[in-house]
């Protein structure tokens, strides 16, 4: 009973409801439903508030600035109506009155939805249209080589990896960060001069349908499937059902011109002959050799015949010899010299929040924590086992998104994870803890293991945390709206 009076009297507290609703529909990306779907399923609304904290940002301003001024003027409505009553006798009486105080935070929660549909529907979804189809005009009249980027994960590294790389030799764009859907190529449409050379276009995959839509759109020249697995299972029903999207960029490009990462596990029963594969071991090719790996970045050399160009980047990670080996030998095939090419991937800088490492209490911390998926996890935790330490930490909260494969991938998760063979594991307590957990022990996991029930906290005192000499990995990101 305890714990239920202090879980609803948040409701009824001005200055922690109002933000905390904001702050639901901040964390969905002001999506009604996704919002709507959090909000009925919240048990705690103290707890809502966890990992993250509300960014004041002017829509959120506006959207509390509305919320305060919406259930002031409905409880002013619930007295007055009291008081009416009290004098005339109205009809509800002083149930009706108190009922209105008591149900604002109810009403409110989802009064405040109307404003974010109207919206789309009347203005952004028919400006949105509008600078689709023109920017189906620019990109095809563009004479530029236009390389498509589509796939379950690594799609903004080889995006940027790409950008640096061929900028030394070639006039490219790309599309800025990870703004990978159709309003976000209209705009990067916009800012086009015409001259440009190579064009870099990523694609997200939020729902059934969208590649094939932005192939039509953008009118790639090439494509480049960085790799498929579980992601996005809440709007995909499996991992082939997301896979046959992505691969109707192929389609598109009538299989010409078709890069794929063939470490993906499941490209394998997408892969056609007409494709070239990339991995580990080479590129277009190219033969990868002398692969050397530690905390100031990846080294190899690559070889075709009697010609062979050594490459040294800051990017960590046995996984980035792939991509760095596609970017390398795509841009000798560009016609760019050997010297531009080694200078394009010693200027490639990790992108934020993916293998990014950086020294903390005299220890290395490689935040990964951008999404995640279980290839990002496999990378991760081979990463752990090529790194020397005194000590090494391995720390998630688990992967989102899974759907049905939710369990499985979890418990391979644990068995990676345990064969990397790190002194710690922390796991940040949510529903998919315990799955990992089992992983682990089929895992044969030796080392400790600590459930942490406040993450933020957590995150917010790694530094008491780390010693001089420790790694830790921390993988995947768990937003607040996930259980």
């Amino acid at each position: 009973m305890k714990n239920f009076i202090k879980a609803i009297t948040v409701f009824y507290t001005p200055k922690t409801y109002p933000r905390t609703i904001v702050y639901m529909l901040q964390t969905t990306d002001y999506q009604p439903a996704a919002y709507l779907k959090w909000f009925w399923r919240t048990q705690n609304f103290n707890k809502v508030i966890v990992r993250r904290t509300l960014n004041e940002t002017k829509a959120a301003k506006q959207l509390l600035i509305g919320l305060y001024i919406g259930i002031t003027l409905q409880l002013l409505l619930g007295l007055l109506y009291i008081f009416l009553w009290h004098w005339h006798n109205l009809a509800g009486g002083l149930v009706f009155g108190v009922a209105v105080i008591i149900s604002y935070p109810i009403i409110w929660a989802h009064l405040i939805t109307v404003p974010l549909v109207g919206a789309r529907i009347l203005i952004v979804h028919p400006k949105e249209k509008a600078k689709i189809l023109a920017s189906g005009r620019i990109f095809k009249k563009h004479k530029a080589i236009k390389i498509a980027i589509a796939g379950s994960y690594g799609k903004t590294s080889m995006k940027e990896l790409l950008l640096a790389v061929l900028s030394e030799g070639k006039n490219v764009a790309a599309t800025p960060a990870n703004m990978n859907v159709a309003s976000s190529h209209a705009i990067f449409a916009e800012s086009l001069s015409g001259k440009e050379d190579i064009l870099l276009i990523e694609y997200g995959e939020g729902g059934p349908g969208d590649v094939k839509r932005f192939a039509q759109t953008t009118h790639p020249t090439h494509g480049i499937i960085t790799g498929l697995a579980p992601a996005h299972l809440d709007h995909y029903k499996s991992v082939e059902a997301a896979g046959e999207d992505i691969f109707s960029l192929a389609q598109y490009l009538k299989n010409k011109n078709i890069y794929v990462n063939s470490e993906s596990p499941s490209t394998e029963t997408f892969i056609q002959p007409e494709f070239n594969l990339y991995n580990q071991k080479g590129a277009l090719g190219w033969v990868v050799r002398d692969i050397k790996i530690n905390l100031k970045g990846t080294s190899f050399s690559l070889k075709k015949a009697n010609k062979e160009i050594a490459v040294k980047s800051t990017l960590l990670g046995r996984h980035q010899v792939g991509p760095i080996a596609l970017s390398v030998t795509l841009a000798e095939h560009f016609g760019m010299s050997s010297e531009q090419i080694i200078a394009g991937v010693a200027s490639a800088k990790s992108f934020e929040h993916r293998m990014q490492a950086y020294q903390l209490s005299g220890g290395w911390v490689i935040d990964d924590t951008y999404n995640g998926n279980i290839e990002g996890v496999r990378a991760g935790t081979q990463l752990l086992i090529d790194l020397s330490a005194k000590r090494k930490i391995y720390v998630t909260p688990g992967l989102v998104d899974q759907g049905k494969e939710n369990e499985g991938v979890h418990l391979e998760m644990g068995r990676l994870i345990a064969g990397s063979k790190p002194d710690l594991v922390v796991l940040m307590k949510n529903s998919v803890t315990d799955f990992i957990v089992k992983g682990l022990k089929f895992g044969g996991y030796k080392g400790t293991t600590r459930i942490e029930e406040n993450p933020l906290q957590f995150y917010n005192n790694l530094g008491d945390f780390i010693a001089s000499g420790d790694i830790v990995l921390m993988q995947n990101d768990w937003p607040d709206n996930y259980a």
